[in-house]
């Protein structure tokens, strides 16, 4: 479950992530299309690229 100040639900975090590591999306592109900074995204498929759905 998310708290109360997340950018985005798992579930959200989750599609950006597959968009950038399962589709090629650009962090940047798939950052901007979601709204958050693309640090942010990043860290999500880095995360979601070593734990899977998981991460």
């Amino acid at each position: 479950m998310s708290h109360a100040n997340a950018a985005l639900t798992p579930r959200a975090r989750l599609r950006l992530a597959k968009l950038v590591v399962d589709q090629g999306w650009p962090v940047a592109r798939a950052a901007e299309r979601y709204d958050v900074s693309w640090q942010t995204a990043k860290r999500w498929a880095d995360r979601y690229r070593l734990a899977g759905e998981a991460g």
